[in-house]
C-alpha cells in the first residue's frame, strides 16, 4: 500500500527547450516566433488540424473587420455591451496579428494598427471605470483583472505587427497606451498586482509580456519580482476580507509559481481558477523561454507549470468537465480556450508527451502559433496516444504538506470519487473540509454546488459573485461533509480557515477493486476530530462498484452533527416513515441553514436507513447505519432567496444530536438502469441487505457489509497508525483479525 502518488510519466519528463527562441530584437518573439512562422508557412495546406483552425479563425476575424472597429466609452459590468465589446476586441486583435504573420496579408496588420490607435486616442483621458464595486478598478473594464486580460492578448497582437509599424507609430503607442496601461494595473493598483492570486497572475503576465515586446527591462523585472513593498503605501483589503498582500512580502511571477502550486501541480484555488490562471502563466512562461531562456522559468520548481497541466486534466470528469472544487462554475471543461493553450504549450515545450495529443484532438482546434503547429503536426504524423485518467492523490500547499485532493476512479470512470482534504484555497476557498462528490461516467451522483454566480450574465449582479456565494456556497452545510452545531468550519472565517488544512491519513489505489483514501480534520471545530475514510469497492455479486463512507468523530463534548448528501434526481423509495409539512420553513437562520427548506422529517425504522433515487436513467441507493435517535431530513435549497439566485437542488440529511463520539457509516450504491423508450427498469432495487458498525474504539473501526445473496464482507481500518508495514490485530466478537497496513477488506 502507499500513502500518496505522484503523476507519473509526464511529470518525470524534463523540460525541453525548443529551438524557436527569438533572436535579439527580432519580432514576433512571444508566442509566435520568426522561425516558427517560416515553418508554418512552408507546411500550410498539409496539416489538417492547423489548417482547419486557420480557416475558422480567418472567417471570424474577416467578419469583425467587415463590421468595423468599435471602442466604446466603458460603462458596464461583465455581460454589458461595452464590457463584451472591449473583450471581443482584444481576442480579435490577437487573432488578427497571428493571421498577419501566417498569411502575410497586410489587411490584418492594418486592422490591429487602426484599433490600437483608437485605444491610444482614448486611453490617456479615461477615468477609472464608473462601476465602483471592485477593490481595484480598471479603465477599460470594471476591474483591473479584465484590463490585464486585455493587455496580455494585445501584447501578442502588438508583437505580431511590431515590424509593420513605423518607429514613430511604435513610440506613440508605447508612450500613450502601453506604458500607462502597464503602470495603471501595477504601480497604480498594487493591491491587485502585488499579491499571490489568480488576479495578479494576469497583471504580472500583462506587464511582463508588453515589456518583452518593447524590450523594457524595468517592466519585465516588475513582472518577475513585483513592486518593492517599501514603495507601497496602502492598507487595502480584498472583497473577501483577507489582506491583499502576502504576509511575507512575496509578489511577482516567481512568487505566484512558488506559493499557489503544490509540487504535484495542484493549484490551491481549485481547478476552475487553475484553468483561468494557466493561460497567463503559460503564455508568459513561453514568452520568457523564447526571449530570456537564461531565466529557465519552465524549469522553476521542478517544472511545476508543466506538471500543473497534467494535474488539471486529471481533475476533470469523463466528459472533460472540471470538478467544481471551491468557487467553480459547473460545465467548465478542457474545451475552453485556456486549456487549448495549456495543452499546446505543454506539448511544445514539455517533452512532447503524446498523451496530450489525444486531448488536443478532442478540443478540435490548436493555437495559431509555434505550439499549436507543433501539436497539429504531431497529430498529422500519427503520434497520438490516449490520455488515460487514473486514480490520483494530489498534494496541496507550496511544499505539498497542506492536505490535498484525491480522485479515485474505478475502470473507465464507471465510478469516480473526488475527496477534498485540502487547504483553504485563498479567497476562493470554501469551508468544506473532508467533503466529496461522486460521479458515474461523467454524471453527477452526489454533487458539490460550485459557485453562486452567473458569469457574464449582466441581469444577475452584473455577472459578478452574488451574496449567496458567501451565505450559501462557501458555508459547510452546502457540502457533503459534517457540520457541527449548525456552525461552519472555522466559524466561516477566512483568517482562521487560511491557517489550517486537513491531513492525509492514508491513500491506496494499488488494488483496482478496493481503492481507499482517509484524512483527518482537527481544527475545523476546536475539541473535535473528524476522520473520514472513503473507498470505492467492487464486490462480486454486485452489478456495479459502490462507495463506502466512514466518518468517525471524537469530541470533548456533546454536539449536534449534520451529514447531508446532495443528490440529483427523483426520490424513489425510503424504508422509514416521514412527514411532510403543510408549509415550508428554513432549517435554520444562519451559516447556510437559512437557505434550506425542510420538505420532510423522519426517523429510522431499523438499524439501517435506506434512501433510493433515480438520475440520468440510473438508480442509486444510500444505505446508512443509523441509531434510533437519528433524524432523517429531506431538504431543498431556495429559502431566503427572493431573487432566485440558487438552484432548487435537494439533499438527504442525517442529523445526530446530543452525541460526543460517533460514527457515520454509509454506502452509496449505483445499480441498474431505466429506458424511457422500452419503459423497462432493470435492477431498480438495492442489493445491500445491511451495513453495520461492528467495532469502534480509539484505535480501530470496523464495518460489515451484507448483500442480499448472503455474502458478508468486513472493512477494518486503523484510526491511529497508517504505516504500510504496521501489523494490527483486533478481536471482534469471538474472532480475531490480523492484517498489515492501514486497512483490511475481506
Amino acid at each position: 500500500m502507499k500513502t500518496g502518488t505522484r503523476i507519473s510519466l509526464f511529470l518525470a519528463i524534463l523540460v525541453v527547450t525548443v529551438p524557436t527562441m527569438a533572436a535579439e530584437g527580432e519580432h514576433p518573439r512571444l508566442i509566435l516566433t520568426k522561425a516558427g512562422v517560416q515553418q508554418i508557412r512552408a507546411e500550410l495546406g498539409t496539416v489538417p488540424l492547423f489548417d482547419a483552425t486557420l480557416k475558422s479563425v480567418k472567417a471570424e476575424v474577416d467578419a469583425e473587420i467587415e463590421q468595423g472597429i468599435d471602442t466604446p466609452i466603458p460603462l458596464d459590468y461583465s455581460g454589458g455591451y461595452t464590457h463584451e465589446r472591449h473583450k471581443r476586441n482584444f481576442f480579435i486583435m490577437q487573432k488578427a496579428g497571428a493571421l498577419y504573420q501566417i498569411l502575410d496579408d497586410e489587411k490584418y496588420a492594418n486592422y490591429v494598427r487602426d484599433m490600437l490607435f483608437q485605444y491610444e486616442a482614448m486611453y490617456m483621458d479615461l477615468p477609472l471605470h464608473p462601476k465602483e464595486r471592485s477593490y481595484a478598478r480598471g479603465k477599460l473594464f470594471w476591474q483591473c483583472l479584465n484590463d490585464a486580460n486585455w493587455l496580455v492578448y494585445v501584447s501578442q497582437a502588438y508583437d505580431a505587427i511590431y515590424d509593420f509599424l513605423s518607429a514613430e507609430e511604435r513610440q506613440t503607442l508605447e508612450d500613450n497606451l502601453f506604458r500607462p496601461f502597464a503602470d495603471h494595473i501595477s504601480v497604480d493598483s498594487p493591491q491587485f498586482f502585488n499579491r499571490v492570486h489568480n488576479h495578479s497572475t494576469w497583471g504580472i503576465a500583462a506587464v511582463g509580456m508588453i515589456g518583452l515586446v518593447m524590450g523594457d527591462d524595468e517592466l519585465i523585472q516588475r513582472a518577475l519580482d513585483g513592486i518593492p513593498f517599501d514603495e507601497i503605501d496602502i492598507a487595502a483589503k480584498d472583497n473577501d476580507g483577507g489582506f491583499i498582500f502576502d504576509k511575507d512580502g512575496r509578489a511577482g511571477f516567481l512568487a505566484n509559481l512558488e506559493e499557489p502550486f503544490s509540487p504535484d501541480g495542484y493549484y490551491t484555488e481549485g481547478p476552475y481558477y487553475q484553468r483561468y490562471a494557466m493561460y497567463p502563466f503559460l503564455v508568459f512562461a513561453q514568452a520568457l523561454n523564447n526571449v530570456k531562456p537564461e531565466l529557465e522559468v519552465l524549469e522553476h520548481k521542478n517544472g511545476v507549470l508543466l506538471k500543473a497541466v497534467d494535474a488539471l486534466l486529471a481533475l476533470s470528469d469523463a466528459d472533460g468537465e472540471f470538478f467544481p472544487l471551491n468557487d467553480g462554475q459547473k460545465g467548465m471543461s478542457y474545451q475552453t480556450g485556456a486549456l487549448v493553450t495549456a495543452v499546446d504549450i505543454a506539448y511544445h515545450v514539455g517533452g512532447q508527451d503524446p498523451r496530450l495529443l489525444s486531448i488536443a484532438e478532442e478540443q478540435g482546434s490548436v493555437l495559431l502559433d509555434d505550439a499549436g503547429f507543433s501539436v497539429a503536426l504531431a497529430i498529422r504524423d500519427g503520434k497520438t496516444q490516449p490520455f488515460e485518467k487514473k486514480s490520483i492523490n494530489l498534494s496541496d500547499g507550496s511544499d505539498g504538506e497542506q492536505g490535498g485532493v484525491a480522485v479515485l476512479r474505478y475502470g473507465n470512470e464507471d465510478l469516480t470519487l473526488v475527496f477534498k482534504y485540502a487547504a483553504q484555497g485563498l479567497s476562493h476557498g470554501h469551508y468544506d473540509k473532508l467533503s466529496f462528490s461522486l460521479y458515474e461516467k461523467g454524471d453527477e451522483v452526489l454533487q458539490d454546488y460550485g459557485l453562486v454566480r452567473f458569469v457574464n450574465i449582466e441581469q444577475k449582479g452584473g455577472g459578478n459573485y452574488l451574496k449567496e456565494n458567501r451565505t450559501w456556497a462557501k458555508q459547510t452545510i452546502a457540502h457533503n461533509t459534517i457540520t457541527q452545531d449548525e456552525t461552519s468550519h472555522f466559524e466561516g472565517k477566512y483568517e482562521i480557515g487560511s491557517q489550517h488544512h486537513s491531513d492525509l491519513h492514508f491513500y491506496d489505489d494499488t488494488n483496482g477493486d478496493v481503492q481507499v483514501v482517509s484524512a483527518k480534520e482537527t481544527n475545523a471545530y476546536p475539541g473535535t476530530q473528524i476522520t473520514r475514510t472513503m473507498a470505492i469497492i467492487r464486490n462480486e455479486g454486485l452489478e456495479k462498484p459502490f462507495l463506502l463512507d466512514i466518518v468517525k468523530i471524537t469530541s470533548s463534548a456533546k454536539h449536534q452533527y449534520d451529514l447531508p448528501f446532495y443528490f440529483l434526481g427523483q426520490v424513489l423509495q425510503v424504508n422509514f416513515d416521514y412527514v411532510t409539512p403543510s408549509g415550508l420553513s428554513p432549517l435554520g437562520d444562519q451559516n447556510g441553514y437559512e437557505h434550506l427548506y425542510v420538505e420532510g422529517k423522519g426517523t429510522p425504522a431499523s438499524d439501517n436507513a435506506k434512501f433510493s433515487w433515480m438520475a440520468n436513467h440510473k438508480f442509486y441507493t444510500l444505505t446508512s447505519a443509523s441509531t434510533s435517535s437519528d433524524q432523517l431530513l429531506f431538504t431543498r435549497m431556495g429559502a431566503n432567496d427572493p431573487e432566485f439566485n440558487l438552484r432548487r437542488d435537494a439533499a438527504f440529511l442525517i442529523r445526530r444530536q446530543d452525541a460526543k463520539d460517533t460514527v457515520f457509516a454509509s454506502i452509496v450504491e449505483p445499480h441498474g438502469s431505466y429506458s424511457p423508450v422500452s419503459e423497462l427498469a432493470v435492477n431498480s432495487t438495492s442489493r445491500i441487505r445491511a451495513l453495520e458498525v461492528i467495532y469502534d474504539d480509539a484505535n480501530y473501526t470496523a464495518v460489515s457489509i451484507e448483500d442480499l445473496a448472503g455474502g458478508k464482507r468486513i472493512f477494518l481500518q486503523s484510526n491511529t497508525d497508517a504505516s504500510v508495514s504496521r501489523q494490527h490485530q483486533v478481536k471482534i466478537g469471538e474472532r480475531r483479525y490480523e492484517w498489515t497496513g492501514p486497512y483490511y477488506y475481506f
